[in-house]
């Protein structure tokens, strides 16, 4: 394998890529969940009154839909990889070769990270057009709020992969973060309708603050104390995400 980082990153990528494209099950996942979540939230969020709120049912589905796909075809994909490979030898192999252990976490992420970006895109645009929402007032804080989900889903899910057996277990383990953010992460239901103990308590789980973000810079209604907040919010979880992967992640299988 080449000595250079960007090249083995680029061949573990491709290899990751492939062994996608031959699952099913995880295609389906990570592409068709997220819209058919949207789609069936729509009569929900339509039925709500969100006359004090300031927002629209557009700006509450589209920013929903790109947490559906952080959480769907980033989060529980990437569990899903991190179980298998480990389980199957794969990342004990790659640790003899040449590649540092964030490079084989990295190249391992790297497809379905890109696979995210290109389904937020068409999300976003067409879930515009088709709803007849404007575009980003404040596009670099939807950018931002992106990039950092991204980022966070990841560590997220090399952290789970850490405490699960196997990829049936998967399942289980990837439960308590989805239940949690569709439920409580403004995914559906904005944290502005929620009574305020609630709401002060689900802007401390981590997708939380993703969403507002996205939301903020969709809407225009950006903050900048808020905006703080909520990046603090989301790099804490995501350093204690990876703290829990330097610690407890397992590259043998588990017996």
């Amino acid at each position: 394998m080449s000595t250079v980082p960007t090249a083995r990153l680029g061949a573990l990528a491709r290899a990751e890529l492939t062994l996608m494209g031959r699952n099913k099950a995880t295609l389906f996942t990570a592409l068709a969940l997220p819209t058919m979540l949207t789609v069936s939230m729509y009569s929900v969020v339509k039925d709500m009154d969100l006359a004090d709120t300031g927002l629209t049912v557009g700006s509450v589905l589209l920013p929903g839909a790109l947490g559906y796909v952080l959480l769907f075809a980033v989060y529980s994909t990437l569990v899903g990889v991190f179980v298998v490979r480990r389980e199957g030898l794969v990342l004990k192999r790659l640790r003899t070769g040449e590649l540092r252990d964030q490079e084989i976490l990295a190249g391992a992420s790297f497809p379905t990270v890109a696979m995210g970006v290109v389904q937020c895109v068409l999300i976003a645009v067409g879930g515009s057009l088709a709803m007849g929402v404007a575009a980003p007032r404040a596009w670099w804080l939807v950018f931002v709020g992106l990039v950092i989900g991204m980022v966070l889903m990841c560590a997220l899910a090399a952290a789970t992969a850490a405490v699960t057996r196997s990829a049936e277990g998967a399942q289980i383990t990837i439960a308590p973060v989805l239940l949690l953010s569709m439920a409580g992460s403004g995914l559906v239901v904005p944290l502005d309708v929620l009574p305020d103990r609630l709401a002060a308590f689900c802007e401390l789980l981590p997708l939380t603050p993703v969403v507002g973000m996205i939301r903020s810079g969709w809407t225009g209604g950006v903050d900048g104390y808020e905006t703080l907040g909520q990046v603090a919010t989301a790099v804490a979880w995501t350093v204690i995400a990876v703290f829990a992967v330097r610690k407890w992640f397992r590259w043998e299988p588990r017996r």
